[in-house]
């Protein structure tokens, strides 16, 4: 059954014709994310943290067959796909090693097309047709899928983006000016807090803090919501800029000690790193490799590609810290998540090709006194560790894998990218990498501790 096929089905629901069509635009968005790239293209690894395009197209694909279609009945697409298509489910059974993906050139590009193809077909058929409890409990699983295929979908374009850079010919995914951070003209200021107990975490009906929009759906690790207590602190307005990265490379910022973690500085000297990734300072200015290729970064834009230790290098240079991810979520659940600079919602629709750019205003809000980009340009560097939060209970079976078995020697980012699918982020959203993550879209928000103690909530001086 194709794509097309369920429309004659009887007729449906109004909650089931709108997970019909968010389907459908998830699904579709992926495959428009992976056309600028050839079928080389798609093969390639560039290391072992990066999958191949086609890997992540298979990988979300066998996703849905696998927890969805398999245990209602369907037949397996093709043996040994599971094998392959696995990332770390070691419930379902045993995978290919993930560091040799890039060595598995059958199946084609195409043919990973005709297995998107035919599960969608069925997926589609399966949700035509379910009522009841069972519609409901699909519902649910369904939308976790299409979670999981948006977050792949970052990944398809960070890990295309690292594969491309290892190409001195410097070839752009896509131009013009596809997916860039955008600037803030503005000076950094300190807005002022209050400390107190607060609660942080989503809801049980699954909205995010009291963020005036939210989505319905939440990651386990989102949860439960708790209260936690907060000294009395202080957030930057805007993000850091290439002009201040800049400034702490003039200053020797990457040589100087006294900025770094000791772990962070044993980092930056074995690796040789004096700029972001995807980065080189040249003649006073940063020349940066993104999607729409190499170009002179802009000094007002946000600076990405940091791994954790530059960016609290950065923050101590700029005589701040890294805010706590508690800090940063009370913030930011009074500004409307889908109100920033991140990936087009509808890149089908948009045009032929794809996404046309990050086309939403960066700052949160009209008018806003408030911090500016807390939703979009890069994912923002907590000082927090990834941890389970008070009475975190992952779900019985491999899907209880997804998040929990990796609440260990990772820090917590927030707030999505220009690279993050409009809609998939919201205020108690949790990232997670290891502290030497660079070739992700990452940056840096300032936060400071401050003595005043009042009331809890709100603003000083607003």
């Amino acid at each position: 059954m194709d794509a097309e096929a369920h429309r004659g089905a009887p007729a449906a629901s109004p909650a089931r014709e709108e997970l019909i069509r968010r389907y459908e635009r998830v699904r579709a968005r992926t495959e428009a994310l992976a056309a600028p790239l050839s079928s080389e293209d798609q093969q390639l690894q560039s290391m072992p943290s990066a999958s191949p395009t086609k890997w992540h197209r298979a990988h979300t694909t066998w996703f849905f067959e696998t927890f969805v279609l398999l245990p209602r009945g369907a037949s397996e697409f093709r043996k040994g796909y599971g094998y392959l298509y696995n990332s770390y489910y070691e419930a379902v059974g045993p995978r290919y090693s993930r560091p040799a993906r890039g060595l598995v050139s059958r199946p084609s590009a195409a043919e990973i097309g005709e297995y998107r193809r035919a599960i969608d077909g069925r997926m589609l058929e399966l949700l035509s047709s379910a009522e009841g409890r069972t519609s409901s409990e699909l519902a649910s699983l369904v939308e976790l899928g299409l979670a999981h295929e948006e977050q792949h979908q970052e990944l398809i374009l960070t890990d295309a983006l690292h594969a491309l850079s290892m190409n001195p010919l410097e070839p752009a995914y896509r131009s013009p000016a596809f997916a860039r951070p955008k600037g803030v003209e503005s000076a950094m200021r300190f807005l002022p807090y209050e400390g107190g107990v607060i609660e942080i975490g989503a809801r049980r009906d699954g909205s995010s803090s009291d963020s005036p929009t939210s989505n319905s759906f939440h990651f386990d690790n989102e949860g439960p919501r708790h209260r936690v207590f907060l000294e009395p602190f202080e957030m930057a307005s805007r993000l850091v800029t290439v002009r201040e990265l800049l400034a702490f490379h003039r200053d020797g910022g990457y040589e100087t000690p006294s900025l770094w973690l000791s772990e962070g500085l044993d980092f930056v000297r074995r690796e040789r790193i004096s700029a972001p990734m995807h980065a080189r300072v040249e003649g006073g200015a940063l020349v940066v490799f993104g999607l729409d290729g190499a170009r002179e970064a802009e000094l007002d834009e946000p600076v990405s590609h940091l791994s954790y230790y530059e960016a609290d290098a950065l923050a101590h240079y700029l005589g701040a810290r890294l805010p706590t991810e508690q800090e940063w979520e009370h913030v930011a659940s009074r500004n409307p998540p889908d109100v920033g600079n991140l990936l087009d919602d509808d890149p089908v629709r948009t045009s032929p090709l794809g996404p046309t750019s990050c086309t939403a205003p960066p700052t949160n809000g009209p008018a806003t006194s408030g911090p500016a980009q807390l939703f979009g340009d890069v994912w923002e560097w907590t000082s927090s560790s990834y941890a389970p939060y008070p009475g975190f209970q992952a779900s019985a079976g491999a899907i209880g894998e997804y998040n929990g078995k990796f609440m260990v020697s990772q820090q917590v980012l927030r707030g999505g990218s220009c690279f993050t699918p409009r809609g998939h982020v919201r205020a108690s959203y949790r990232n997670f990498w290891h502290p030497d993550t660079r070739f992700q879209m990452s940056g840096v928000r300032l936060a400071k501790s401050s003595p005043t103690v009042g009331t809890v909530g709100t603003r000083r001086n607003a």
